[in-house]
């Protein structure tokens, strides 16, 4: 959730419990360094709104150096981006929250149904392009708000986490053959609203947006959970939202929007042992700010990108409707010296 939005909710009900607003305290975490992004897509097709949510990257397993971009409008459905930033491609969906993507199937966390969570699952046909939709796949109850799906070889089953509003985790393994399907594995409940995963091999992490990031390690039918970076307005600055990883140079890392103070936290994995910060600055595209969900991705995609790219969404990009930033990798590897 937008960060704004929230505060501005919490002010209003205080305001009508009170009779006046709540007056919010601002945390600025430990300075950035700084970069800028180096392109930025068009604006979501729902303005005047927090609606730009979250991105994922579509790598073309014919030829790795191309990607395309499937981002969230969760006020509409899913757009599909070329690297310049060219909206070529959309299809209406509803409320949709978190995308991520498994070779050319794209899964959505369909909030269309507040009781019920389902998975909105989609076959990209990245040479039209267009997206087609699949269907839905039950998920359980509770409302659908997080999601992402590990990493695995083509052709191998898809596993999913989805986190339902709560912060109950469900982790399982998707089917896309025939109508959608989704069998729960494990399951475990983080104690209040959360939003952001990544999988680092089996090893889930998951943003509670109040809190901190969690590492679950699946353990039977639950799993083993420890808070390994805590919300301290140091590091993470609440909300802790997105969260992604990333390959470089022999290392992988953890990125974290540190929304509250409009920053990204980096850490190095296994031991999730803190690099630093950065920030996307103000230039040619605009600074980016209130960013929910985030992406990483490293390789080649030309001189624009040759050593990866680093995508946020832009919770503030008046007077045009909310869009997802571009940074190169290799900038934000530099300033932080790694």
């Amino acid at each position: 959730m937008n960060r704004i939005s929230k505060l501005l909710t919490v002010s209003a009900l205080a305001g009508a419990l009170a009779g006046c607003a709540a007056s919010e305290p601002v945390f600025t975490g430990l300075p950035p360094v700084q970069v800028t992004a180096s392109g930025e897509t068009d604006p979501v097709g729902t303005g005047k709104a927090d609606a730009a949510d979250d991105p994922a990257i579509w790598i073309d397993p014919a030829n790795p150096n191309r990607a395309l971009i499937v981002a969230t409008d969760k006020k509409a459905g899913l757009h599909v981006y070329d690297l310049s930033g060219k909206d070529i491609a959309f299809t209406q969906a509803g409320l949709v929250n978190n995308v991520d993507v498994a070779g050319n199937i794209i899964v959505a966390s369909d909030r269309n149904d507040g009781v019920n969570a389902h998975l909105a699952v989609f076959r990209l046909d990245a040479d039209k392009p267009a997206i087609a939709s699949l269907g839905r796949a039950a998920a359980g109850t509770g409302e659908a708000y997080g999601l992402c799906l590990k990493k695995s070889a083509p052709g191998q089953p898809i596993t999913a986490a989805l986190i339902v509003k709560d912060g109950t985790v469900r982790v399982g393994t998707l089917t896309v053959d025939g109508a959608p399907g989704f069998t729960t594995q494990w399951e475990y409940k983080i104690p209040t609203q959360s939003e952001g995963c990544v999988f680092d091999g089996d090893t889930l992490y998951v943003g509670e947006e109040d809190a901190g990031i969690w590492q679950l390690v699946p353990n039977g039918q639950t799993a083993t959970a420890r808070l390994v970076a805590p919300v301290d307005n140091q590091r993470l600055v609440a909300d802790v939202e997105g969260l992604a990883t990333i390959d470089h140079k022999g290392q992988r890392y953890l990125l974290a929007s540190s929304q509250g103070d409009n920053a990204y936290a980096v850490f190095r994995l296994p031991g999730v042992d803190y690099i630093g910060r950065f920030a996307v600055a103000a230039g040619t595209y605009g600074a980016t700010s209130e960013t929910d969900g985030i992406e990483a991705v490293a390789g080649n995609f030309g001189s624009a990108y040759p050593d990866g790219i680093f995508l946020a969404q832009d919770g503030d990009n008046a007077p045009k409707a909310q869009n997802f930033k571009l940074v190169r990798w290799d900038q934000i590897a530099a300033a932080l010296g790694l």
